[in-house]
């Protein structure tokens, strides 16, 4: 019992890493935190089902209609909304951040309903190796995003927009008079965030049924693995993703499993009181 739920929640760790990268990023280049990461998770999951099952599409091509989609909801909420108020401070970045999430929930909720989707998949019997049971979607899980997670940290070590994106995070204005160009930089940081939120959003839909609440579902873990690994820190979001998702998924051997998100919150007061840095946030702030 106890070795199926460190399994799963190394699992469900893998599936909060996306989006809690995503957040990280965010934070760390443009300074705040987006609340929209759940909604945006949403959009992602009914975009990839529209392409499946509406489309008649595999979910290969659906998962890059989504990441497509949501990537270019970002940058669009970056020209409409959050370019806008850059300058205003990361209180009304948050805020605004806020309204964007309640659009585009309920732009899903309008157009899809409240009922209870999947996508069109074949079934497959889960593995069972070592006594553990694995089922198809998580061996999913963990390639997609493990795969995900080393394209993301080679653009960020190797490519010009990963060193541009670090220059901003460290310093906005030496980068600008060093000739990188900050709106440039946030919409392409946009986009990669959207598409990972869009590819979270396709896995969030193998594991749980498609409905206008998916994304808030991960909303509180996703921001307790990115607090507790350090806001800004990537390395940081996966590894708090990993410690939340296997936090979250032990718990059920002391407390019912409806309750399992008081983890989450747990983990965010401990953090504010104790440590508000996160466990690499400091070493971030030090640089």
């Amino acid at each position: 019992m106890a070795v199926q739920l460190f399994f799963n929640g190394l699992v469900t760790g893998l599936l909060i890493a996306l989006p809690a990268l995503a957040l990280t990023l965010i934070f760390g280049v443009l300074k705040f935190a987006n609340f929209a990461v759940g909604s945006m998770v949403t959009l992602g999951a009914y975009a990839a089902w529209v392409a499946n099952v509406r489309l008649g599409l595999p979910l290969s091509a659906s998962a890059a209609i989504a990441a497509v989609t949501v990537a270019a909801a970002g940058v669009a909420s970056d020209q409409l909304v959050f370019e806008r108020l850059r300058e205003r401070g990361s209180i009304s970045l948050l805020v605004a951040s806020m309204g964007v999430s309640l659009i585009i929930e309920n732009v899903c909720r309008f157009a899809f309903g409240n009922a209870s989707r999947g996508f069109d998949v074949a079934p497959s019997r889960p593995i069972r190796w070592q006594g553990i049971r694995i089922n198809q979607e998580q061996i999913t899980t963990a390639a997609v995003v493990l795969v995900c997670l080393v394209l993301v940290d080679a653009l960020l070590r190797f490519s010009p927009l990963g060193r541009a994106m670090r220059a901003v995070a460290d310093n906005a204005s030496l980068a600008a008079v060093r000739g990188v160009e900050r709106r440039t930089v946030a919409r392409l940081t946009w986009a990669l965030v959207g598409a990972l939120l869009g590819v979270a959003g396709v896995l969030s839909g193998l594991d749980r049924a498609i409905d206008p609440l998916i994304g808030w579902n991960y909303q509180i873990p996703i921001f307790a693995a990115a607090i507790l690994g350090g806001l800004g820190s990537p390395l940081g979001a996966i590894a708090g993703a990993l410690v939340i998702g296997v936090a979250e998924e032990m718990s059920a051997l002391v407390i019912p499993t409806n309750y399992r998100q008081v983890v989450s919150f747990a983990v965010i007061l401990a953090l504010l009181l104790f440590r508000a840095n996160g466990l690499f946030g400091a070493k971030a702030a030090r640089r």
